[in-house]
């Protein structure tokens, strides 16, 4: 079961880091034209765009090295392999997000106060071009943005940039027929309160799996009460369930079982991994079968807080 987890999620990052390279690509050629286009029309949304491009790039090309990282194996260092890479990916990639949002507001403040002719027509033409470039690059990504949050954040980077692409369309149309130039910079301050808006989830679930929370969409009672169910368990206590990556989940536990032999506790352990699997896609677990009641003292089996005054882990 491991040995084909393991090859599955080799064959995913295979997969994700090709289209990550080739997206990279596509959208740094698009940086280039909307900062030409930009400079031209005098447009500070198509620039501002052009910024929020540009980390998308940064985004995309730092999913590909957390894709990369994601795939090599555990060594007598990283035990655990290198899971949160793309963890981390992500989480710089949302902070570099919100930097961005702040310098547009910035800039947009200070176009709304002294406003600049620009080009309409420009705007549009380059905003289709870039709403074509987003919205294909969304569709390659989003098989692989189900299961990975390092690329559901690149996924939802080219969300918000074909959001506003639509918005500098329908703005500069409405430059067209109106002549409002505030027009420019209001776009600019939505494409800021767009980027905020994308950044802001994948920071609180990057910060998740960074303090070892319970994974998205996964309860602890009901794991704890699916578990107590299993045939031969008694108890079921210290139970403690994180992410080790985005797509990558465990699981540590005692459990509390009769005095029986010990391939009678066996069949147990593997009715308990079986469910783990099936129920909750846990596949990494590591449970303590015990034949007596854990004594719950003062701290019981949780894990202290300081380290000072306790000698390791007591029953």
């Amino acid at each position: 079961m491991h040995s084909h987890t393991r090859s599955h999620r080799h064959s995913h990052s295979a997969n994700a880091g090709g289209v990550l390279r080739w997206s990279l690509v596509a959208t740094l050629a698009f940086v280039c034209v909307e900062v030409v286009a930009g400079t031209r029309a005098h447009s500070l949304a198509l620039l501002s765009d052009a910024g929020h491009n540009f980390t998308d790039a940064l985004a995309l090309l730092l999913a590909w090295f957390g894709v990369y990282f994601q795939s090599k194996p555990a060594d007598e260092i990283k035990t655990y392999g290198y899971h949160r890479a793309g963890v981390l990916a992500a989480f710089v990639n949302a902070l570099a997000l919100v930097a961005l949002s702040a310098w547009i507001v910035w800039e947009s403040v200070e176009r709304l106060r002294h406003p600049a002719p620009v080009s309409e027509w420009i705007m549009m033409v380059v905003a289709a071009l870039g709403l074509l470039v987003n919205g294909g690059v969304m569709l390659a990504l989003r098989a692989s943005s189900r299961n990975d949050l390092n690329v559901r954040s690149a996924f939802i980077h080219m969300l918000g940039d074909a959001l506003g692409s639509i918005a500098i369309v329908i703005g500069a149309a409405a430059i067209r027929f109106t002549g409002w130039r505030q027009i420019d910079p209001g776009l600019s301050i939505l494409i800021a309160v767009l980027i905020v808006w994308t950044a802001w989830g994948i920071i609180r679930e990057a910060l998740n799996i960074l303090l070892e929370g319970l994974p998205r969409g996964l309860s602890l009672s009901d794991v704890f009460s699916t578990m107590r169910e299993v045939e031969g368990v008694l108890d079921v206590h210290d139970l403690h369930i994180w992410s080790l990556g985005s797509s990558t989940r465990a699981l540590s536990c005692h459990v509390t079982i009769a005095d029986i032999p010990a391939s009678a506790s066996d069949v147990v352990l593997r009715r308990l991994n079986q469910v783990l699997a099936e129920r909750f896609h846990i596949f990494h677990s590591t449970v303590q079968l015990e034949h007596a009641t854990c004594a719950i003292s003062e701290n019981g089996c949780a894990i202290p807080v300081s380290a000072e005054g306790h000698e390791g882990h007591r029953h």
